[in-house]
């Protein structure tokens, strides 16, 4: 069975319909990127998975409806959702970002033991373990989010956009975490609009355009489409 399972999901906003009957599925120990241009719908599917946004249809988390549970006990049942923008608290330092991401576990050591693992797999938040996050660059705050989302210990670990707004060389950092991460067996659900660093990752590819899931596939078949070699790899 899958981790999470999606049918039949709807979104709208005031006369606004978002996202028009999703259907989608996440094995477990899976990563599954979900691409798509800028106002596709991306930011709003996760939204929705994580209960912030109004919703018709199903969401099965291991087999279970989540449609009604609250969004702040999310965190609880292993969905731990990084938004885009980060979100961090701006005035705390990296650590306290970290362990703000375990406000849920009482397991003092292996919250130690994770934070570890966090700085092994971004070993400047180590360097910067006392620096204010505010006077980090973009890429180090993206970091520092990722790692806070991984301190909840996730069973799902959802990312919105992680590459947003960065430089091509932070890009592959921050993939390169990503498939760490995904090494380690979380099962991760990415939406992305770069298709190159999403690839290197997912083992299947949604494609949503105009809040309409248009194509999946593995990352072989999806990049051999001639659209998405067109709108989303620059090649002819």
């Amino acid at each position: 069975m899958p981790l999470l399972r999606i049918d039949g999901l709807k979104v709208r906003y005031g006369g606004a319909q978002i996202l028009h009957g999703i259907n989608l599925h996440v094995e477990q120990k899976e990563c599954v990127a979900v691409l798509g241009p800028n106002g596709a719908g991306k930011t709003t599917l996760l939204r929705a998975i994580s209960n912030l946004a109004p919703t018709e249809g199903e969401i099965q988390f291991d087999t279970k409806d989540i449609t009604e549970v609250e969004p702040y006990k999310m965190a609880e049942i292993g969905v731990i959702h990084c938004p885009e923008n980060r979100r961090l608290f701006p005035e705390f330092s990296v650590k306290e970002n970290l362990l703000m991401g375990a406000y849920l576990r009482r397991d003092k050591d292996g919250i130690q033991q994770d934070m570890e693992l966090c700085y092994k797999i971004f070993p400047v938040l180590k360097v910067r373990t006392k620096q204010m996050a505010q006077t980090m660059s973009g890429g180090e705050q993206q970091m520092i989010a990722i790692a806070r989302a991984i301190m909840g210990k996730p069973r799902l670990l959802m990312l919105d956009e992680p590459s947003l707004g960065l430089a091509q060389v932070i890009k592959e950092r921050i993939f390169e975490g990503i498939e760490e991460i995904k090494n380690m067996g979380v099962t991760l659900l990415i939406v992305e609009q770069d298709a190159v660093m999403a690839m290197g990752v997912a083992d299947r590819i949604y494609i949503l355009e105009g809040g309409k899931l248009t194509l999946t596939g593995n990352k072989e078949e999806i990049r051999r489409n001639p659209h998405v070699k067109a709108a989303y790899l620059g090649v002819s």
